[in-house]
C-alpha cells in the first residue's frame, strides 16, 4: 500500500516559498502561455479576495487590498518557485466604473474560465455574512458548463456568530449539491485570524500532487 501523503506539510512548504507578482492581463490576447498548474480565485467585489491571497502566501501586500470594490481590473498572476500559479480574478457584481468596463471584465472572466487548459480548480469566494447571491450564479453556471471544478471558500468567518456560520455552511452546501462541477467540500476561512489557511494550502497541494505538478 502506498504511503499516505501529508498534504498539510506539503501545503505549508509550498506557501513558505517567496511569492511574487508575475503578470497582469486585461484581455485574452495578453494572457501568458499556459504553463504548470493554475488555481484561480473568483468572487464578488469586496469579498476579501486580496486579503485571502495575502494570508495564504504569508505576504502582507502581495495582492492589493482596498475598501473600494472593483479595484482589481485585470487577471493578476502570482507564482513562486513551483509549478503553481495563483490567478486573482476581477471582482464581479459591483464596481464604481462604467457599465462598458464591467461588461469587459465579465467577458474576460467568462472567457478565461471556459478556455484555460491548465486551470485545475477555481476557488469561488463567498462572504460568510451573506452566502450565495444571484450575482454568483453566472460564474457558477459558466464553470458548470465548462466542466471546470470549483470549490466554495467562505470568507470573513470571524464576523459571523458560530450558530449563524454553521447555518450558512449548511445552506451553501445544499445549494451547490445540485451543481455538476461543484466540489462538495467547503472551506471556511478568516484572513484576519488565519482560520482555514492550512486547510486551503493542503487542498492546493493535493491538487498539485494529483496533477503531477508536485512530488508527494
Amino acid at each position: 500500500m502506498p504511503e499516505a501523503v501529508d498534504y498539510a506539510a506539503a501545503g505549508k512548504k509550498l506557501f513558505a516559498a517567496s511569492w511574487d507578482f508575475r503578470h497582469a492581463s486585461n484581455t485574452l490576447e495578453a494572457l501568458p502561455l499556459p504553463e504548470g498548474v493554475e488555481i484561480a480565485l473568483a468572487g464578488r467585489s469586496n469579498v476579501g479576495k486580496s486579503s485571502l491571497i495575502n494570508a495564504l502566501t504569508n505576504r502582507n501586500a502581495l495582492a492589493r487590498t482596498s475598501h473600494t470594490p472593483g479595484r482589481t481590473q485585470e487577471l493578476i498572476f502570482f507564482s513562486a518557485n513551483a509549478p503553481l500559479t495563483l490567478v486573482d480574478m476581477p471582482g464581479y457584481g459591483y464596481a464604481k466604473v462604467s457599465d462598458s468596463k464591467v461588461k469587459a471584465w465579465t467577458r474576460l472572466i467568462h472567457d478565461y474560465l471556459r478556455g484555460r487548459v491548465n486551470l485545475a480548480r477555481v476557488f469561488v469566494l463567498i462572504d460568510a455574512r451573506h452566502g450565495l447571491k444571484t450575482t454568483d450564479d453566472a460564474v457558477l453556471k459558466t464553470l458548470d458548463q465548462a466542466a471546470v471544478v470549483y470549490q466554495i471558500v467562505l470568507t470573513k468567518a470571524d464576523e459571523v456568530k458560530k450558530a449563524d456560520l454553521e447555518k450558512r455552511v449548511a445552506e451553501t452546501r445544499e445549494k451547490i449539491s445540485r451543481r455538476p462541477a461543484a466540489f462538495p467540500e467547503l472551506i471556511v476561512t478568516s484572513s484576519r485570524e488565519g482560520t482555514g489557511m492550512d486547510e486551503l494550502r493542503a487542498t492546493i497541494a493535493q491538487i498539485l500532487v494529483e496533477r503531477g505538478g508536485l512530488k508527494p
